[in-house]
């Protein structure tokens, strides 16, 4: 299989992956890849959007009350660690898009067995069959 037929492959309204299929088949693959993409977009937009805000916060610094500005103040933090958050999905979203594209992705990191569809359907960024997650934030 090329590396870019996911990519490019339509899919049939409302498809979702079943289990009679090869595991990871290009289809798999469009799907996972159509939603991680959308992720991605939706975050790099809501990124916009926030730091819009943060700009529009720093030229309204010192406009009301003492609350006005501590309300502001907590604003600007909550977007700091949304944007936090946001760099970390977003680091995860492109890794499991590298791994779409090597050819490992919906394969465990630590022992390259099948993550399971199930798996794949609950969580599309999961890197470790359940047992492997389970042990690894035993270990936490």
């Amino acid at each position: 299989m090329s590396g870019t037929d996911y990519k490019t492959l339509e899919l049939p309204p409302k498809y979702i992956p079943k289990k009679s299929d090869p595991y990871m088949c290009p289809q798999h693959l469009a799907y996972f890849y159509q939603i991680l993409v959308a992720q991605r977009e939706e975050i790099l937009n809501d990124k916009d959007m926030n730091l819009n805000s943060v700009r529009m916060g720093d030229n309204s610094e010192s406009v009301g009350d003492d609350a006005d500005n501590a309300a502001l103040e907590q604003e600007m933090v909550m977007n700091e660690h949304l944007s936090q958050r946001d760099n970390n999905l977003l680091r995860k979203i492109n890794g499991a898009l590298e791994r779409m594209e090597n050819g490992t992705y919906g394969y465990s990191v630590v022992s390259g067995e099948e993550i399971g569809l199930s798996r794949m359907l609950a969580r599309p960024l999961a890197t470790m069959t359940v047992d492997e997650q389970e042990e690894y934030e035993n270990r936490r």
